[in-house]
């Protein structure tokens, strides 16, 4: 069965904010410290990773954010193929690649080529922010996935 597959109309299994808001408070307040990548590209990062861990809630919801960001519908739909797409800089596909890295940690890890290439576009405040915004997006992800957030079309 394909990511995000599923059999069966989606009930929301727990309400996972109403039971941990002060956490969930956190994670969300924590957004605003990671303000040197630019909305839009933040949200084609944050749309990108849902992409890869099938999270329909996030995907949605980030296509949405990337549209009210400014971001043109072209680079929206050539997100999964952004390494052949003409419509992406070298720094933004620097960022991307470090993107699906950090999600698929367990079996890529973080190579040191990637992270060299990285350093040729970013600051170190700005790496730092790429990763928080990555490691956050998995968070969340896991999040809406395990607890089976129906798709943010459907809210």
């Amino acid at each position: 069965m394909p990511i995000g597959w599923h059999s069966r109309a989606m009930t929301q299994r727990l309400d996972y904010v109403a039971l941990n808001t002060p956490a969930i408070s956190g994670m969300i307040a924590a957004k605003h410290h990671m303000a040197t990548i630019p909305a839009g590209f933040r949200a084609l990062v944050e749309l990108r990773v849902s992409q890869i861990n099938g999270c329909t809630y996030c995907i949605a919801l980030h296509t949405k954010e990337a549209t009210a960001a400014g971001e043109p519908e072209v680079r929206i739909a050539s997100l999964p193929d952004w390494r052949g797409s003409a419509h992406f800089t070298a720094r933004e596909k620097a960022a991307l690649a470090w993107a699906e890295t950090i999600t698929r940690i367990e079996s890529e890890r973080a190579p040191t080529p990637l992270y060299d290439d990285l350093r040729e576009h970013f600051s170190d405040t700005e790496i730092v922010d790429l990763t928080l915004i990555v490691s956050q997006m998995n968070a969340w992800n896991r999040l809406a996935i395990s607890f089976e957030v129906p798709d943010a079309t459907q809210m």
